[in-house]
């Protein structure tokens, strides 16, 4: 589909674009991702329905703008926060050429790298609720509209809303990047784990994680930390702590909400023993999903590190 001459065709007809390809039907939900009677009432609305004045996109693009729905994607949304991190790949994914301002006609598109490519995917704007809720990604902010967007269309990609529900942060990374992804497995980590995750930080590579619990998913433990849950890596940094040094990661939660309970966490007193000016720069005592942990609780908590780069 060419997005540009489909937009040009529905705005001479005075039309909004309805997408045969991926309808506004429960076939692009997907059979099993929800029982028969909540399937048959889902609804379909654009944004321009839900909001006086939509955005794709206010104050740029940031991990705290995405709010996970009902859908198990978090593999895909851990992949996504990073993304949005590392302005290079966001661009690509997610073209500037389009919004609710400008020659709009309920058209959009996106990016993904497949088997060798950059395929451009293109969508309706008719976002799928239940219940007057969002089916699957909801923006923070209400009238912010790409998390969704761009969901719906990696669902086109993958065929299904359904096929989201589970899946893989390492195939999401390099489907955001065409990059080149390596796992490491935090019950048997590599010596220098602590290198490589300030190596790759340093590198801007796209980074996230994953705790155990294939039977008990979403399961969220007294520390904070969610089993069978995928996470994004934000940040890892050497601190000046008491009298030595200290390397602590910062992570994502791509709920928007639930964060570690340990050391290292917003109100520990570990951070009274940090420099101000770090403490500063550093913390954000905020419940938006993000925290601080020092690397030994990283392996304790996670199964796996996931890093990806657009070079090996």
């Amino acid at each position: 589909q060419d997005f540009n001459r489909l937009r040009a065709l529905c705005l001479s007809q005075g039309l909004l674009f309805e997408d045969a390809t991926f309808p506004a039907h429960i076939s692009s939900i997907g059979p099993n991702l929800l029982p028969e009677d909540k399937l048959w009432r889902i609804q379909w609305k654009r944004p321009t329905e839900l909001q006086r004045n939509p955005y794709l996109i206010m104050d740029g693009v940031s991990r705290f703008d995405i709010m996970q729905g009902e859908i198990g994607c978090c593999w895909m949304l851990a992949a996504l926060g990073s993304l949005t991190l590392q302005k290079q790949f966001l661009e690509i994914v997610l073209p500037k050429d389009q919004g609710f301002q400008d020659n709009y006609a309920g058209i959009f598109h996106f990016r993904f790298w497949q088997y060798g490519d950059w395929v451009d995917v293109v969508i309706d704007d008719q976002l799928p609720f239940l219940n007057g809720r969002y089916l699957s990604v909801h923006p923070r902010t209400s009238n912010e509209f790409w998390p969704s967007l761009l969901e719906k269309a990696y669902a086109k990609l993958r065929g299904s809303y359904q096929n989201l529900h589970g899946g893989y942060i390492s195939d999401a990374l390099v489907d955001f990047t065409g990059g080149v992804q390596v796992q490491f497995s935090l019950k048997d980590p590599p010596p220098d784990l602590e290198e490589i995750l300030k190596a790759a930080d340093k590198s801007k590579c796209l980074m996230g994680c994953s705790t155990s619990g294939q039977l008990r998913r979403n399961i969220e433990l007294r520390n904070g930390i969610v089993q069978g849950h995928a996470y994004t890596v934000t940040g890892a940094v050497k601190i000046r702590y008491k009298n030595g040094w200290k390397l602590i990661i910062r992570i994502w939660n791509p709920w928007g909400h639930g964060e570690w309970k340990g050391p290292w966490s917003d109100d520990s007193p570990q951070w009274d023993h940090v420099e101000p000016k770090f403490r500063e720069a550093l913390l954000r005592n905020k419940n938006d999903g993000e925290f601080w942990m020092s690397c030994e609780n990283f392996q304790e908590q996670f199964s796996w590190l996931y890093v990806c780069n657009s070079t090996p």
